[in-house]
C-alpha cells in the first residue's frame, strides 16, 4: 500500500517530538532496553526527512531530561553512545540539506566525549539557513525558564535592561531555544499524554498530538498522520476568528 496523497496547507514552522516508547518497544521483542535507543536514533533520520519534505523548518527531539539521569548509568552510557553515532553517521548530510543543529539543555553534565561530539555539530553547521534540528540533551522546561529569569535578573541588578522592559520577546531571548519559532505542533509517540517537562513555554499554543505507536515503529506515513491531524485542528490563538 502506497503513500497517501496529502497536501500541507496549513502554516507548520516547528514541529517537536517526545521519542517515547524504545524502552518498551524493545522489551516487546526481548531485546535490551538499550537496543531500543539505538533504534530511535536511526527513526530521526526518516522523521526529518519528512518534515523536510513539508518544508517544516524547525524540528526538536527530547533526546534526554533533566529527569533521565535517575535511570540506570549503563542505560545513560549507551544513549549517549547512540547520540555520539547519531552526528557522525548524519553530519554529511545534514550539510547538504543546510540543516543546522542547535542543543537546547545544559552540557556541563554531559560526558566529554558526547559534549564535544555535540558542540563540534554546532560549530560546523552554525552557517545553515535551511531547516534546524534542535536536539534537546539534559534538558528542562522549568530549568529553561529558571535559567532565563536568573538571567535577566542579573542583567536588571547590573543595569543591562530596565525591569519594565522585559517582555515575552525578551524573555524568549534568554531561552535555549533563543531566536527559533514558537512550537506549533508537539507530538508525543507511544500512547503517553502528557508534556514531562518539555518546552513548557515554547508550547504554549502548540496542538498536541498524541500517537500510540512507539517511536521505533514511528515512521514516514504515521508522521503524515499526526500532520493530517494537525492541519483539521482549528488553532484560535485564544480568539473566536475561524481559520
Amino acid at each position: 500500500m502506497g503513500e497517501k496523497s496529502f497536501v500541507l496547507t496549513k502554516k507548520c514552522e516547528h514541529v517537536a517530538f517526545i521519542m517515547d516508547g524504545n524502552g518498551r518497544w524493545a522489551k516487546a521483542k526481548g531485546l535490551p532496553r538499550h537496543l531500543g535507543h539505538k533504534e530511535a536514533c536511526k527513526r530521526m533520520r526518516e522523521v526529518f526527512d519528512t518534515c523536510m519534505d513539508y518544508n517544516i523548518h524547525v524540528m526538536s527531539f527530547y533526546a534526554f531530561s533533566t529527569e533521565n539521569w535517575n535511570r540506570p548509568q549503563d542505560e545513560i552510557d549507551h544513549l549517549m553512545d547512540y547520540l555520539e553515532e547519531f552526528f557522525h553517521r548524519e553530519m554529511p548530510y545534514l550539510m547538504k540539506r543546510g540543516c543546522q543543529v542547535r542543543i537546547s539543555g545544559d552540557l556541563s553534565r554531559i560526558r566529554e566525549k558526547t559534549r564535544k561530539v555535540c558542540l563540534e555539530a554546532i560549530e560546523e553547521s552554525k552557517d545553515n539557513k535551511n531547516f534546524v534540528i534542535n536536539v534537546c540533551l539534559n534538558y528542562g522546561g522549568r530549568d529553561d525558564i529558571v535559567k532565563a529569569a536568573r538571567a535577566l535578573a542579573l542583567e536588571a541588578k547590573e543595569g543591562k535592561i530596565n525591569p519594565e522592559d522585559i517582555n515575552e520577546e525578551v524573555f524568549a531571548s534568554h531561552l535555549y531555544t533563543a531566536g527559533l519559532p514558537d512550537i506549533d505542533l508537539m507530538i508525543r509517540t507511544s500512547g503517553e499524554q502528557r508534556l514531562s517537562n518539555y518546552l513548557l513555554y515554547q508550547n504554549a499554543y502548540a496542538e498536541f498530538v498524541f500517537t500510540p505507536v512507539k517511536w521505533p515503529d514511528f515512521h514516514r506515513q504515521e508522521v503524515i498522520d499526526c500532520l493530517e491531524e494537525y492541519q483539521n485542528r482549528n488553532r484560535r490563538f485564544g480568539g473566536l476568528i475561524n481559520e
